[in-house]
Order: C-alpha cells, then sequence, then structure tokens
C-alpha cells in the first residue's frame, strides 16, 4: 500500500479512536471516583449508554431558539473532533501532524466557547447569560495561562509544533528541566479549570449558584445535549494527551510498524490510567471554591508559567 495512503488512514483512525475513547475516559474517572469515596460505582460503559439514550430521545426547542442555538452542538461537536486530529495520540508524524499546533489547539478551543457561550445568551434566560458571563471570564483568566505554558515547551522544542515537542523531547531523553515542571503544573491548572472540574467547577452538580458549564446548555435536550457532552468528554482527553505526551511522550509510535502501534496504545492506555487517578485523587481531597477565588487560582497557574519561562531563559539559555 502507498505509504501517503497509509499514513493518512492511521490518521483517520487515530481521530476515530481518539473520538471513540474520550467517553471511556470519562467512565474511568467517574469510576474510580465512586470507588475512592466509597460509592457505587456505575458500568465503565455507563458513559457510551448515557449517549445512546440521549441520541435516542426528542429533542425539545424554546420557541425563540435562532439558527445559533440548533447549530452551536455540531460546531462545538466538530471543533473538538478537530482538536483531537491535531493531537498525536499513538504515533507522531502523521499527515495531521501539519496542523498539530497548539495555537491552532488554543483556536479551536476558543471557537468552541464562543458559540456554546453565544447559546447559552441566546434564549434568554437568567442561567444561560450567568453561565456565559463566567465561562468567559475563566476563559479569559486561563489562556494566558495556558499560552505562557505553551511558550515555555516552544521555547526549548524551538517550535509550536506537538510532533516536533515530542521528538525534541524524545531526542533529549530524560532530562530534569526545572521549567517543564513549572509548565506541566500551570497546564494541569489550567486543564482543571477548562474542562470544568473540581475546584473550579463541579460537573456532577446543578445548583444554581455555582454551576458554570452546565449552565450554558440547561436548555439542550436529545441529540444536541449528547454532542455536547460528548465534546466535553473529548476535551478532558485532550488535555490529558496532551500533558501525557507532551512530558512523558516515551512509548509513543515514531514509525507506522505493527509493534510500535501496539506500543504507542499501549503506552497511552497506562499514561491515561494513572492521570485519571491523580485527577480523582484531586478532586477528592479538594472542596469546590467559590467562584470568586477562581482568578486567584488561575493566576497562579499563569505566574508558574512565568516562572517556567524565565527559569528556561536563566538556566537552560544562559541569560
Amino acid at each position: 500500500m502507498d505509504y501517503q495512503l497509509t499514513a493518512w488512514l492511521l490518521a483517520a483512525a487515530q481521530t476515530a479512536l481518539f473520538v471513540g475513547a474520550a467517553p471511556l475516559l470519562a467512565g474511568w474517572v467517574k469510576r474510580v471516583k465512586c470507588h475512592m469515596q466509597n460509592r457505587a460505582a456505575p458500568a465503565l460503559w455507563q458513559p457510551y449508554r448515557d449517549l445512546a439514550k440521549l441520541f435516542r430521545k426528542h429533542m425539545v426547542l424554546a420557541e425563540n431558539a435562532s439558527w445559533l442555538f440548533r447549530a452551536t452542538p455540531y460546531i462545538v461537536f466538530g471543533a473538538m473532533s478537530l482538536a483531537a486530529a491535531a493531537v498525536p495520540l499513538v504515533a507522531v508524524d502523521l499527515p495531521t501532524g501539519a496542523i498539530a499546533d497548539v495555537i491552532v489547539l488554543v483556536g479551536f478551543f476558543a471557537l468552541a466557547r464562543f458559540f456554546t457561550a453565544l447559546a447559552g445568551m441566546d434564549i434568554g434566560t437568567a442561567f444561560g447569560g450567568m453561565g456565559s458571563s463566567r465561562e468567559m471570564t475563566i476563559a479569559a483568566l486561563a489562556e494566558p495561562a495556558m499560552l505562557m505554558a505553551v511558550f515555555t515547551l516552544s521555547m526549548t522544542a524551538g517550535s509550536t509544533n506537538l510532533s516536533a515537542a515530542i521528538h525534541y523531547v524524545l531526542e533529549a531523553g530524560l532530562v530534569l528541566r526545572p521549567s517543564f515542571l513549572f509548565a506541566l503544573l500551570a497546564l494541569a491548572m489550567v486543564a482543571v479549570a477548562e474542562t470544568g472540574r473540581v475546584p473550579v467547577d463541579n460537573p456532577a452538580t446543578h445548583l444554581e449558584l455555582t454551576m458554570i458549564h452546565e449552565a450554558m446548555i440547561l436548555e439542550y435536550s436529545g441529540r444536541h445535549l449528547a454532542l455536547i457532552e460528548w465534546a466535553a468528554q473529548i476535551k478532558l482527553m485532550i488535555y490529558a494527551v496532551l500533558i501525557a505526551n507532551i512530558f512523558w511522550p516515551w512509548g509513543i509510535a515514531q514509525e507506522f510498524a505493527s509493534e510500535a502501534l501496539g506500543i504507542g496504545a499501549v503506552a497511552i492506555a497506562t499514561k491515561l490510567t494513572a492521570l485519571a487517578v491523580v485527577l480523582v485523587v484531586w478532586e477528592t481531597v479538594l472542596a469546590k471554591m467559590r467562584i470568586f477565588r477562581v482568578p486567584q487560582f488561575l493566576g497562579f497557574a499563569f505566574l508558574l508559567s512565568l516562572l517556567g519561562m524565565l527559569t528556561h531563559v536563566v538556566l537552560e539559555t544562559g541569560g
């Protein structure tokens, strides 16, 4: 088979695996969290059952819902799927690696967030407007911290391309870099805020005074709600894969041989399993913070990413 055709087929298969496995990661997180809190745990496949149930349900739309409200679930799911296609999961050097740029990734996140916030305000409910306002406030604080962490990585690797950064880390070997440690902590804090996890948000609650993401999608039902929930699961997996494959890329396939691809699949599954346990421990030991404390949380993330960049300049470039 032609090499280019094989590469494109692998890229399509990797994207399909990414999108298809996202609910499985969410199910594993929920199952481990239930076990850690001594509660009855749902089946690992429960997110798939929930999505299938939502896809079968009839949609209920408000009378004043515009085309924007109807189109937003498809735009959000499409943006998250394209973002998943740009993130190396099992292998690098795929044809989609040309767009595997962290700046492009941030753009996809911003596109999905923009339309979700507009849809939250489209119906005119108080909860939708409140959730949109909170979401954009958090985004305005989280994006600078994420970009600063990304710039720290790009200064070290010499590129914002994810495949190039992974190659650089693999070639350098196991090296202790304080700048990477600061960037890792900052990116992890941003991931918690961007995916609506504790302590910034709680995806398992619908309390009016605390919910952020859920407030924007209260009016959705049926397949619209299924697409938005699936997109949120994909976003969680994107952040987990970013942390796993940028800071610990060992095991990822650098060639298209079956053995290398198998090792890459096992490696990323192991890393995601471990990261999910860390996330559950984080959510179990911490309580939901007040919304007015979130700027301090994200401000600390920005400070960590800034320290990472300064550490790189001072220690690694001799500046």
